[in-house]
């Protein structure tokens, strides 16, 4: 009797432990998707840094003397009359090296079909403006359109464009810089799933 008891007791206990441990591994498997999810947007970041870099030498200097910098990269689809786009993206404070994982989300309205891919490389001025970017999020019209400086004019930021007052942001698609930057119903904020 005594020893079918103990077999008894033993059974809650080792679907105790059975429990615990399931909550440690599900804990653990989602933190690791956090971080994985969170490299993803790091070397996508670089990556379109460095496409920046290679087809606007002067972008280097302009981003590392500013205030901070955000990259995003979109996907956006099109069918007929409507369209949307999402993406993943990281806003950077130069002075602290503090990094806020976003995300953006484009509405896009007229006629076309198909799928396309593009980078965004925001420059901010001063702290003032990013901290304003990172933490009440931000959003372009319905349709914004502005021509990227030339480099007869621009200096260190040609090929950006002055989307707002302290904010300059470049376009780059799969064939470059984007000589003109437009933005359609795009709203960008933080990423409550990375942060």
């Amino acid at each position: 009797m005594k020893g079918a008891s103990l077999a008894t007791s033993a059974k809650p206990m080792a679907i105790c432990f059975a429990l615990v441990f399931m909550c440690i591994m599900v804990v653990h498997a989602a933190g690791n998707s956090k971080t994985s999810g969170q490299q993803n947007v790091r070397d996508l970041a670089s990556e379109t840094l460095q496409r920046l870099y290679k087809a606007q030498p002067s972008a280097r200097a302009r981003i590392e003397r500013a205030a901070g910098y955000a990259v995003f990269n979109n996907t956006g689809v099109k069918i007929l009359v409507a369209g949307s786009g999402v993406g993943k993206g990281i806003a950077v404070n130069n002075k602290t090296k503090n990094e806020t994982f976003m995300k953006m989300i484009e509405v896009q309205a007229g006629l076309g079909m198909g799928i396309k891919k593009f980078s965004v490389i925001f420059v901010f001025d001063n702290d003032k403006v990013l901290n304003s970017f990172i933490n009440s999020g931000w959003e372009l019209g319905g349709q914004a359109n502005a021509s990227a400086k030339t480099s007869t004019k621009g200096g260190d930021l040609s090929g950006a464009a002055s989307v707002s007052e302290g904010i300059w942001m470049y376009q780059m698609t799969d064939k470059g810089l984007s000589a003109e930057i437009t933005a359609k119903g795009t709203k960008y904020c933080k990423d409550s799933d990375l942060n």
